[in-house]
């Protein structure tokens, strides 16, 4: 993927995508927050086309347009940008930083889940 710096308006877009799997451009511009012009749309999808950001497909009369990356993919790579940019690479930093922000509004099972996940990184650290 060619993304390089991916705007306010581009990474909406993206939002929505993910969420939608696949919309026409119209179906984007209803579903994004403060939309821009239906034309503003349609060249920011072109120009999110020539980045490889998403790709497309003919409907008929419209144009369907989905991520080119997959949702796994764009979250591990959004991550691990995130924890080089704020968090000195740190996972505990961020890890600490979330649950000192918003720990209290975790569930129960999410947090045994996150237990469970510190216990099989600890014993998969011992195995190496």
């Amino acid at each position: 993927m060619n993304a390089g710096k991916v705007s306010r308006r581009e990474r909406e877009i993206l939002d929505v995508l993910y969420q939608s799997e696949e919309a026409s451009a119209q179906q984007v511009l209803e579903l994004m927050p403060d939309p821009p012009s239906y034309s503003s749309v349609r060249a920011l999808l072109a120009r999110m086309i020539e980045k490889e950001l998403v790709t497309h497909r003919q409907d008929g009369a419209k144009y369907l347009y989905k991520p080119a990356q997959a949702r796994a993919q764009a979250q591990s790579s959004a991550l691990s940008r995130m924890l080089k940019t704020f968090f000195d690479g740190s996972i505990a930093k961020a890890a600490n930083a979330l649950l000192g922000e918003k720990g209290e509004e975790l569930t129960d099972a999410e947090l045994d889940a996150l237990e469970q996940a510190i216990a099989k990184a600890r014993a998969n650290k011992r195995a190496k």
